[in-house]
């Protein structure tokens, strides 16, 4: 297939109209302005809806409705505006709700810096809103990769009906790089995933409590919430089959580098770099950041690897807690850091990498 020059921000969106998405309500807010003006411009070329709410809160609410109803939704922002919109997240966790988001992540905290950063991370993979909800949250290192994601993520969100994350730094939403684009769903498949969604959507039928896509406050008793949320731990268990992880030249490494996103992308090119040298350098990147790919620290020689070293843009280190877990004490966790807006340089992870083999 050709490939096309595009944005970040545009080719997430527009990998979003090729899979189906056929609702985007949002809100301005950088650095993700771009998904929402994209929007703007090509739903309605499909005969989707756009609609820029008045509020981040407004926004969620009106995908909450649009996916609640069959049709595939989305919505996007950027650090405190995927905040504002935790409680409607929430409430389509609850109600079995499939939409799309994309949080296009800047400095924090609090409103933070317009600039990219990765200071997100517990948010979108420990507590991404109330009641202890999970996602599938993927997290891409390329423009090709967000693509990717994006449009399979609509295909997960439907299967499980739950929400799916989609977390991809400023740098990647902003940065221009060739890609593939995939192909375009036709009208008539679009119809048919809207109809395969009968059973439980909102569209004037008999009420089934079984199969609902909506919330009464306190409808549920305890007995019934409790079974939800065994189900709901059931299905978060069966995601280790779509955790993504890439390992690179890890078997020997003296050095293992752990980061995401963006920095995963400096990561390897550190490696590239290291191995030219002589330097035993590897990379684990999760892709899925939740779940986590612990099992790949798992294919580490401990006997010869001198520490992990985990990259991230975060002060203080928040992927740092997985990669612990992963590690599990076989051997030292350094970090290499920078936040509020900062981008990662090689030149800094290439000095970490140094010391620890200089140890």
């Amino acid at each position: 297939m050709a490939r096309t020059l595009m944005k970040g921000c545009e080719a997430i969106a527009e990998a979003a109209v090729r899979a189906g998405c056929r609702f985007f309500a949002g809100y301005p807010i950088t650095p993700q302005n771009e998904i929402p003006e994209y929007f703007a411009r090509r739903l309605p070329e499909v005969g989707g809806t756009f609609v820029q709410g008045e509020s981040e809160v407004a926004s969620v609410n009106m995908v909450y409705g649009a996916a609640a109803a069959g049709t595939r939704s989305m919505t996007s922002s950027s650090s405190p505006g995927i905040a504002l919109k935790s409680e409607g997240i929430s409430y389509c966790a609850a109600a079995r709700i499939p939409i799309v988001y994309a949080n296009i992540s800047r400095g924090g905290p609090g409103v933070g810096a317009i600039q990219p950063a990765q200071q997100d991370y517990f948010q979108a993979t420990k507590a991404s809103g109330n009641g202890g909800f999970e996602m599938l949250v993927l997290a891409p290192s390329t423009v090709q990769e967000a693509v990717d994601l994006t449009y399979a993520a609509f295909d997960y969100a439907d299967r499980d009906r739950n929400p799916v994350l989609l977390l991809a730094d400023g740098v990647i939403g902003t940065m221009m790089e060739p890609v593939e684009l995939p192909p375009m769903k036709t009208d008539e498949e679009v119809a048919a995933i809207r109809a395969s969604k009968a059973a439980w959507a909102c569209t004037g039928h008999k009420l089934d409590y079984a199969n609902r896509a909506w919330i009464q406050p306190g409808q549920w008793n305890t007995a019934i919430m409790q079974q939800e949320n065994e189900k709901a731990a059931a299905l978060y268990a069966s995601w280790q089959k779509d955790i993504q992880v890439e390992e690179y030249r890890i078997e020997d490494a003296e050095v293992v580098i752990a980061a995401y996103g963006i920095c995963a992308r400096i990561g390897k090119s550190v490696v590239d770099i290291c191995r030219a040298q002589g330097k035993k350098v590897g990379l684990i990147r999760p892709i899925t950041v939740h779940p986590f790919p612990y099992a790949s620290f798992d294919k580490i020689d401990y006997g010869v690897c001198k520490a992990v070293l985990d990259v991230e843009m975060s002060i203080p280190a928040q992927l740092v807690q997985d990669v612990d877990l992963g590690v599990k004490g076989r051997c030292p966790i350094e970090t290499c850091l920078c936040s509020g807006g900062n981008i990662m340089s090689r030149e800094a992870v290439l000095e970490a990498v140094d010391a620890i083999l200089a140890k």
